[in-house]
């Protein structure tokens, strides 16, 4: 017995998730964001991208990763949130959208965190005006708020197409 206590110990010390799921988390202005950690594939300092005429705002234009052609996704804009210039914490997350590898631009990454699952609260609702379907839920880590995205909805299946599009 104590020899499990001891192992559950030492699995929460190293970062291991043991009765929740672990999160990248990063910031947008304020606010707090974090996507499940199995969808990330790497983070990349952010860096010039081509733009590709005739896309949406959001889609900032694509990048060469590595041999593969890479849309990269705006998440300030895409929520509406005011135009920044970017600083040298300004990082590229290139993650997996419903099989397909993207690029986001966030403001900032904050860490990678265990989120027990009795911290996740399921998503506000705000009512049909508002679209929230991208959330897939909210979770408290220690006093902040972190709302957790769930990635393959950020971009509604039309988007995805532009985006996709533009890296083709």
């Amino acid at each position: 017995m104590a020899t499990e206590t001891l192992a559950s110990e030492l699995d929460q010390q190293i970062g291991l998730a043991t009765d929740g799921s672990q999160y990248l988390t990063f910031i947008l202005g304020e606010e707090h964001y974090g996507v499940d950690i199995l969808r990330v594939q790497e983070i990349k300092g952010y860096t010039a991208v081509t733009r590709i005429p005739s896309t949406p705002a959001f889609i900032k234009g694509v990048l060469n990763l590595r041999g593969t052609i890479v849309p990269i996704v705006d998440l300030r804009t895409k929520f509406g949130m005011e135009k920044v210039d970017t600083t040298m914490f300004t990082v590229i997350v290139v993650v997996v959208v419903r099989d397909r590898v993207m690029g986001i631009v966030v403001d900032a990454v904050s860490d990678v965190l265990n989120i027990a699952a009795k911290e996740i609260q399921p998503p506000p609702n705000f009512g049909a005006k508002v679209d929230t379907s991208f959330i897939h839920s909210m979770a408290k880590s220690g006093d902040k708020l972190i709302t957790l995205l769930d990635i393959d909805r950020v971009l509604s299946d039309g988007e995805l197409a532009q985006a996709a599009a533009a890296g083709a």
